[in-house]
């Protein structure tokens, strides 16, 4: 699997009637600056976002979009899962995904949602599977169980403020070849979330490269080779988002944003929504 570097998200999307055609607008915006990938859950807005996505998708070729949508833990078993995932792909106007992830861990077994994903693959309805939300422990338990390791991806909380894989997920993923997708890119929400744009330092920072605050905390991330999946909430904010693909922040400028917001030097829960 070749993973897109950036994203778009949907968290929020799908809510309100009234703003659907500005969400439809900012995703088109992100796909025709490059932004291929883009990501969603059945739970968002009860579906509402993946139809916003399907709407979105209807002017563009389908193979050269990346889309990812996740299962509720509670529909990840043998009697739902099929059913979830092609009311997804009704929702979204496809015949199969790229990506198809496990939301978070459930009562499920693992070695059930595994069978199922698997069962997926093989007829065409999803090109690859992972996980979201997984600990080092939970990604343990994943491969210990038969196809396990067939999971290329595994989605978090990642962003300048909240840095908890990085004690030891991440090196745990690096070293089994499991893909990091980061949601709320931008710190807004979860436990750390911080108001960038009222930090001098990342102010000066942004100034200094003459872009937002908002693309400094993308530019982190996507420096890490990390792809992070922010949502835009106008086309101004998608061609900002876009923008960043093809941006290098400097090293020194890397390890003073790592100096500001260090990793946790002790275990922590992982920061969720």
């Amino acid at each position: 699997m070749k993973l897109p570097i950036l994203g778009q998200g949907t968290w929020q999307m799908g809510e309100d009637p009234a703003k659907f055609k500005q969400e439809v607008d900012a995703l088109r915006a992100g796909i025709e600056a490059g932004i291929s990938l883009i990501d969603t859950a059945e739970i968002y807005s009860d579906g509402g976002a993946e139809r916003v996505v399907g709407e979105a998708i209807k002017p563009f070729y389908r193979d050269n979009l990346f889309l990812l949508s996740k299962v509720h833990p509670d529909h990840s078993g043998k009697d739902h899962l099929e059913k979830s995932l092609r009311a997804s792909l009704e929702r979204l106007g496809t015949n199969y995904l790229d990506l198809y992830l496990l939301h978070w861990r459930g009562e499920i077994p693992l070695s059930e949602t595994i069978d199922e994903m698997e069962r997926m693959k093989s007829a065409g309805l999803i090109k690859d599977w992972g996980v979201s939300n997984f600990d080092t422990e939970d990604m343990m338990d994943l491969f210990h169980e038969k196809n396990g390791s067939n999971c290329t991806v595994n989605q978090l909380l990642y962003n300048l403020a909240s840095r908890g894989t990085e004690f030891s997920l991440r090196e745990w993923m690096r070293n089994h070849n499991v893909a990091m997708m980061a949601y709320c890119p931008l710190a807004k929400h979860g436990k750390n979330a911080i108001r960038a744009n009222e930090d001098p330092n990342l102010v000066e920072m942004a100034k200094s490269y003459d872009i937002s605050v908002e693309q400094l905390l993308l530019a982190f991330i996507l420096h890490q080779g990390i792809c992070p999946i922010p949502k835009a909430s106008s086309t101004v904010h998608a061609q900002a988002n876009a923008a960043m693909k093809d941006f290098r922040l400097k090293e020194e400028d890397f390890v003073t944003l790592s100096r500001l917001y260090p990793a946790p030097t002790v275990r922590e829960p992982l920061d969720i929504l």
